[in-house]
């Protein structure tokens, strides 16, 4: 075991309104903002 930073995130999205593939690069975005604590400040 191995103890690391980690955010549970959950995020839904209604189908209806949004895309999945849209949502898909939304949520790769996040993860790349997320990952880098630079780009959090900007």
């Amino acid at each position: 075991f191995v103890p690391r930073l980690m955010l549970p995130l959950s995020v839904s999205y209604d189908h209806r309104v949004i895309d999945g593939a849209a949502a898909a690069r939304f949520t790769a975005y996040l993860a790349k903002v997320l990952a880098d604590l630079r780009r959090l400040a900007l």
